[in-house]
């Protein structure tokens, strides 16, 4: 492999050059460069020829991304080619990863190890979402990501924890390693990674496509929320040596689910999947039986898998139903009580708080200072999860009283407590109330009382 050094300059494939100013990383078909190019900084990834299967397809189907352009803004997608040197080697331009960003294999590790520049010393930093609410949005983005990608008809074909970058305050991702990504029916002889991989990839039953992406991206999406593997446990775990041979068995010819409701033998076993025991019983029921439904229709029958859209729509409610408590326990509405009312009660201090129950969707969401409606739930044919249409809020006069504002570019009618229903324009507000009705224009919704369970 022809390696490059500080201040070589790489020629583009249509014109213009880029300067290298030093190595970032390596990988297993590479190295990343952090190179400037026109007074600013990108990164080069530049390959191991010889590492690349069929590398004349490979860098045509580079070429023909670069014209295609990144289905979402999420990809750190390819930009510029260079022009092919010694022994055909060759690389592409991307965007660099902003700061702010950690990879999410440091996210599963829960922590980073970095170098004082000052002292040469290793440094341990921890690496954790700032809460529940970042945590969910980052998974929201990956599977959007990922449907934007199969919208387009390309596949990622090699999704592992190697293949993000998050902002663990916001639940921002990128994307990246994009240059395996391939429209469907191709494969330039990657496979994908030990315990990511779909179990027919595994068995050599296929090449990696769409229906092995979602394969992989429920993988990612569970060690996301359980921080474990979907496949180890008892039965792993007795394989005291994972050779390739028990690695074809356990996640290829034998590949069992560790909440299998119909086979307890591959259970997570105490004291080695505490994450996994754990944090299973927090998550409600309609996010287990998904999985599940992965991980035992999916393993044998791909047409089985959850698509893109279905994850997303539960991981927006699973948001939506995150309830930070006065006392500082902050977690799903699945783990307070419910009054007899339809209110939320908190099992720690006993704080409870008013459901909204949205009629599109047929799910209540608890109601609180800072809780944000999205367009996803106040338009019928949205899916927009990221544009804020209302808020809770509390009244500037009135300390204690609260709110919904409509911060969206529509009229509101709201049913008042003297029964009549009053217009709400974009940036007005009413007041929350037990009967409260909610017409968003061809959505609804009401606060919970008594009434409904009468």
């Amino acid at each position: 492999m022809i390696e490059l050094k500080s201040g070589d300059v790489v020629e583009l494939e249509y014109g213009g050059s880029a300067k290298v100013l030093k190595e970032l990383g390596r990988g297993g078909q590479g190295i990343v460069y952090l190179v400037e190019m026109r007074n600013k900084k990108y990164a080069l990834k530049w390959y191991d020829v010889e590492k690349i299967h069929s590398l004349n397809a490979f860098k045509k189907n580079i070429a023909s991304n670069i014209k295609d352009g990144s289905p979402s803004e999420k990809f750190l997608w390819p930009m510029y080619m260079t022009k092919t040197g010694e022994e055909n080697s060759f690389g592409y331009i991307m965007d660099l990863k902003p700061e702010g960003y950690d990879s999410f294999v440091d996210i599963l590790n829960t922590y980073k190890i970095s170098t004082d520049r000052a002292t040469g010393k290793a440094i341990k930093t921890s690496v954790q979402f700032k809460n529940l609410f970042a945590l969910i949005n980052s998974a929201i983005n990956i599977i959007n990501a990922f449907r934007q990608l199969h919208r387009a008809g390309k596949s990622y074909q090699d999704l592992n924890d190697g293949g993000f970058f998050i902002n663990t305050t916001t639940g921002d991702v990128l994307v990246c390693d994009c240059d395996n990504i391939a429209p469907e029916g191709y494969n330039f002889g990657i496979g994908g990674k030990p315990g990511y991989m779909a179990p027919e990839v595994v068995r050599g039953l296929c090449k990696p496509d769409v229906q092995t992406d979602k394969y992989s991206l429920g993988v990612v999406l569970f060690k996301l929320l359980f921080r474990g593997d979907p496949l180890e446990g008892e039965r792993v775990v007795k394989s005291v040596c994972l050779t390739e041979e028990a690695e074809l068995l356990h996640y290829g010819k034998e590949a069992l689910f560790v909440y299998d409701p119909d086979d307890a033998s591959n259970r997570p076993v105490d004291g080695i999947h505490d994450n996994v025991i754990k944090l299973w019983k927090i998550y409600p029921p309609y996010i287990r039986d998904c999985f599940t439904k992965l991980f035992t229709e999916g393993i044998r029958n791909p047409n089985r898998r959850p698509i893109e859209n279905e994850w997303q729509k539960l991981f927006v409610r699973l948001r939506s139903e995150i309830l930070p408590c006065h006392c500082g326990r902050t977690t799903y509405t699945y783990m307070f009580n419910r009054l007899p009312n339809g209110n939320f009660c908190c099992p720690k201090c006993g704080a409870d708080f008013f459901a909204l129950h949205l009629n599109k969707d047929n799910y209540d969401v608890p109601v609180y200072e800072g809780f944000k409606l999205y367009e996803c739930h106040t338009i019928k044919l949205s899916d927009d999860f990221n544009k804020i249409t209302g808020e809770v809020v509390e009244n500037k006069i009135h300390k204690g009283v609260f709110g919904i504002k409509n911060l969206s570019n529509s009229s509101w009618n709201a049913k008042m407590p003297n029964n009549e229903f009053k217009t709400i324009i974009p940036n007005g507000g009413f007041p929350i109330w037990s009967g409260l009705e909610i017409d968003f224009g061809d959505v609804t919704a009401r606060i919970l009382n008594d009434n409904d369970n009468s």
